[in-house]
């Protein structure tokens, strides 16, 4: 679980090597900070992706926007119904309202810092992700959690024919 020390000014230093991280095949998610630990600010995490790996299907956010930093790699992003590659040093942003998805591009891994704005409670989000990839729960249970996360399922036909295209 993440340790998170706040200092008497609320300002907080996350360590490395006390950061949750949940390992799925081809991906792996550092959680660094959670709206809690921020005063509601953000919520913030690390995304690794191996060779053409999604990281998430096409969604949005009713309240928060998402910030996309690529920390290494080739990135392949939705924001609204534009599909484009981002590369190590770009920067997107999907304000709250629009649709966005992420994957590593094919031929490529990604490194992605994401951070929610304002911020919502996203770790046991992630972890669902995990018990769903584990056989543990059912996609369709992330229906019945999209307000708590705002976290709303959507469609792109433009992204799946990009993701098809490969």
């Amino acid at each position: 679980m993440t340790h998170v020390t706040p200092d008497a000014q609320g300002a907080i230093l996350v360590r490395a090597d006390d950061s949750e991280q949940i390992a799925e095949p081809g991906r792996r998610i550092r959680l660094l900070a959670d709206s809690s630990a921020t005063g509601g600010l953000l919520s913030t995490q690390r995304v690794t992706l191996l060779d053409g790996i999604d990281g998430a299907h096409p969604h949005h956010h009713a309240k928060s926007g998402e910030l996309f930093y690529v920390l290494g790699g080739t990135v392949q992003l939705l924001i609204g119904d534009q599909v484009t590659e981002a590369h190590q040093g770009d920067l997107a942003f999907a304000p709250p309202g629009l649709p966005h998805a992420f994957a590593a591009a094919r031929g490529a891994d990604a490194d992605l810092l994401i951070v929610i704005t304002p911020g919502v409670e996203r770790f046991e989000y992630f972890r669902h992700l995990a018990r769903i990839v584990k056989g543990e729960a059912t996609p369709e249970s992330l229906l019945d959690v999209q307000d708590r996360y705002d976290t709303w399922s959507g469609a792109s036909e433009a992204w799946q024919q990009a993701r098809a295209a490969g």
